[in-house]
């Protein structure tokens, strides 16, 4: 066979050196250099067994051995043939099979040894995809335990080849140029508030305007790519993406004889060609898996691509001849990019990774090789998610999990069609499941299954088809949405106040439906799909059922409770609630609440309201100054008087108080005294006095509420005072009085008062009270209450 002149011909010979003699290899090519389709019917001419490629993508897999077939002059399913989800071409004849590495993992876990096959070619590592990364670990796994003798050659369009050749044993690695033509690159930012979709079309019509060719734009997803199609419909437009039937994705993939502009998502990054494009409009957006796991709301950002994407986007446009990319950001960005994009690892829901890793006999994935491990967090979030399917049990899988597994479902999705089937029949569960897994474009699940219906969605019906036939059942009366909540329990919501769009799920996340949903009177719902945007509090809805109390409890009977509540809300409320997760379905006052809940909940209202809902006389409040300026003097064992290590002990000395009312009737005094240590409190006069006596024999009181000794006395009361008095040795603050009680000097060293400040004071206090006495020398004045 003669194959086609693609730069990969030229490492040919290097490649099948480096297999033969490492077993391991890795082959770095841009994409058009013929990696996907030269490479594995090379290796088909020249070894023995099976060839089978693993594409991240079911397009990107029916699409490689349609052309290998159509490079050998045969059908799909002879030389070449495919295995996807749901469609499969091949026979006997079959040398070179085109898998997702999805369905080889399913694979794998049948039959470790993958009997027949010599070589695995995993295609696009550096795209880096949950299952791709899945399939590496497991692969590895085999090859260093079953068969030593598989052959395993990574192919990625990026040089950050290091960790990937060391995984595989340090492998050698080849490289592949590109024979691409020139690409001039523009950048048209979009205009201020411009939306994506209308900066695409504007560049889309330029490039036109421009250059002669196809034009090929990247979008983040099938939505945007149906608002551009519509901003471009006087033109020959053609959708590109996942979603679409085959016939539609071979009609993109397909010159045409009028001038095409093709929309596509990142499905035509590099593991499909798209032919006759000269121009790449690039939105610069892409759509990846991200999860808030705090609120449980797995889904679909949109992001920044990163500079490496990027590239690969542009060099489409000269895959030809000399061609020209339009990048819908401003120049000055293009540094600020992240250099590759984020491994789905570390970003997505890990329940179906976490699953396989089960069936595996490793549920944390400890003993396997991988690229990069799978996140602590995430992973045993997966865990608690298959414990609560059923799907694992002591950390091992059960037997409904390797049913679950089987399925090749997200558990959750698997969940649904295993109970869904017996509960409303194979068929109407199907249904549901289909669709949960591909999304809709109608918020309402009913409406989008009707509408399904009367277009006659063909990728759906066959998803359909094929999920009946996996699950035995009766038919029953369809109930789309029970079948919705098996798969998303937590997701069950109900309205939060008449008239709102705004429900509160059982997980405990609001979400608000989108105005125009169809679903504006009901009162609870079982939601599909619910997003989060970054700075938004709550979630929006984004595909949902009808639903009621009674299906809500069926559902999620795991998630009922019925428990005695004690709670602060202005006062202490006592209840016996009934729950949905965070959802309360009903409620009734208790009578006679445990005394402990009470206390907890006063506490709570102190905590959350502050310590003035207690009483504090001037006797409590000048004791709680007197301990606060012995801890700051002293420290420990004298206990701090803040307000939040107050609160801290506060159930320690709330009494027999059951109400707010109650706060108000508190004896603080004793509670501080409480908190006294022992045998130190014997001496709190002598340390902290609560008055000090001064020359005429009068006990004045100190005050510590600034957190020093204060004495206010008048100047007459002082005299032959020698020495500032001390307490627990810090001066004290002396407060020299008038005969008025006005402050007439302060100090805290007396002697430097009586030999510096006494004689302006001395003057001053003449003038204005000349009928008292003011003796010259104060040490040796009588001191006088007069």
């Amino acid at each position: 066979m003669k194959l086609p002149d693609l730069p990969v011909r030229e490492v040919l010979d290097e490649l099948h050196d480096a297999l033969t003699a490492h077993g391991t290899a890795v082959l770095v090519a841009p994409p058009g250099t013929g990696k996907t389709t030269v490479v594995p019917l090379s290796l088909a001419e020249r070894t023995e067994g099976r060839i089978v490629v693993a594409e991240p993508r079911r397009l990107a897999a029916r699409a490689a051995a349609s052309r290998m077939a159509a490079l050998l002059g045969e059908r799909v399913g002879e030389t070449v043939g495919y295995s996807v989800r749901g469609d499969r071409k091949v026979s006997q004849r079959t040398r070179i099979e085109v898998v997702t590495s999805g369905l080889l993992v399913r694979r794998l876990q049948g039959d470790p040894e993958l009997p027949g096959t010599s070589t695995v070619l995993l295609d696009e590592c550096h795209e880096r995809h949950l299952d791709a990364d899945l399939l590496l670990a497991l692969l590895l796994d085999v090859r260093g335990g079953l068969r030593d003798d598989l052959r395993l050659l990574a192919t990625s369009a990026t040089v950050a080849s290091g960790r990937l050749a060391e995984l595989l044993g340090d492998a050698p690695v080849v490289t592949a140029h590109a024979r691409t033509f020139p690409v001039e690159v523009s950048y048209q930012p979009p205009a201020r508030n411009e939306r994506v979709e209308a900066t695409v079309a504007r560049a889309v019509r330029t490039a036109l305007s421009e250059v002669d060719g196809d034009v090929l734009a990247f979008l983040p997803g099938a939505g945007e790519i149906a608002r551009t199609a519509a901003l471009l419909g006087d033109l020959n437009v053609l959708p590109l993406h996942g979603r679409l039937s085959p016939a539609r994705q071979d009609a993109a993939l397909s010159a045409g004889p009028e001038r095409r502009v093709v929309l596509a998502t990142a499905v035509a990054e590099s593991s499909l060609t798209v032919p006759g494009v000269r121009a790449v409009v690039d939105s610069g957006l892409a759509r990846v898996p991200r999860v808030d796991h705090r609120r449980g709301l797995p889904g679909l950002a949109t992001v920044r691509v990163s500079a490496a994407v990027a590239e690969q986007r542009a060099g489409r446009a000269g895959r030809e001849a000399p061609g020209r990319v339009y990048r819908c950001w401003a120049q000055y960005e293009q540094a600020s990019l992240p250099a590759y994009p984020e491994p789905e690892i570390r970003t997505a829901d890990l329940a179906r990774l976490t699953l396989e890793l089960a069936c595996w006999s490793t549920s944390d994935g400890a003993g396997l090789s991988w690229w990069d491990p799978p996140p602590v967090g995430p992973l045993e979030a997966g865990q608690q998610l298959l414990h609560t399917l059923g799907a694992l049990e002591d950390g091992k899988v059960t037997e409904r999990g390797r049913r679950m597994a089987a399925l090749g479902l997200h558990p959750r999705l698997a969940r649904a069609l295993l109970d869904g089937a017996e509960r409303v029949g194979p068929q109407s569960a199907a249904e549901v499941v289909a669709l949960l897994d591909n999304g809709g474009t109608l918020t309402d699940v009913d409406a989008e299954l009707r509408r399904l219906r009367d277009t006659r969605d063909e990728r759906w019906r066959t998803e359909v088809r094929r999920l009946s036939r996996l699950v035995p059942g009766a038919p029953e009366a369809p109930d789309p949405a029970l079948v919705v909540a098996l798969a998303h329990p937590e997701r069950l919501a109900r309205r939060r106040e008449p008239g709102s769009p705004v429900y509160l799920m059982a997980g405990g996340t609001a979400a608000e439906l989108p105005h125009g949903s169809g679903l504006g009177d009901v009162e609870w719902l079982a939601v599909a799909e619910a997003t989060r945007d970054p700075g938004r509090a709550q979630g929006l809805i984004r595909l949902a059922a009808r639903a009621d109390a009674e299906l809500a409890v069926t559902a999620a009977p795991n998630l009922v409770s019925e428990v005695d509540e004690v709670l602060w809300a202005g006062d202490v409320v006592a209840r016996r609630v009934r729950r949905l997760g965070a959802i309360v379905l009903s409620e009734r006052p208790l009578r006679n609440p445990d005394p402990e809940l009470v206390r907890q909940a006063l506490a709570d209202g102190l905590r959350k309201e502050g310590l003035n809902l207690l009483p504090w006389p001037p006797e409590a409040v000048r004791l709680r100054a007197r301990l606060a300026f012995l801890h700051h003097v002293h420290g420990e064992p004298w206990p701090s008087m803040a307000d939040e290590d107050l609160l801290a002990t506060a159930e320690n000395w709330l009494g027999t108080a059951r109400r707010r009312a109650d706060l108000a009737r508190i004896d603080t005094v004793q509670a501080l005294r409480t908190l006294l240590p022992w045998p130190e409190a014997a001496r709190l006069d002598q340390l902290a006095p609560d008055r000090l006596e001064v020359p005429t024999g009068s006990r004045i009181r100190v005050d510590y509420a600034g957190g020093e000794p204060v004495l206010a006395v008048k100047l007459q009361e002082t005299f032959g005072w020698l020495a500032t008095p001390r307490v627990s040795g810090v001066p004290v603050v002396l407060h020299l009085l008038s005969p008025a009680g006005r402050p007439a000097a302060v100090t805290s060293d007396l002697e430097s008062f009586w030999r510096n400040g006494y004689p302006s004071v001395r003057a001053e206090l003449r003038g204005r009270y000349p009928k008292h006495s003011w003796p010259e020398n104060p040490l040796t004045a009588a001191p006088t209450r007069r």
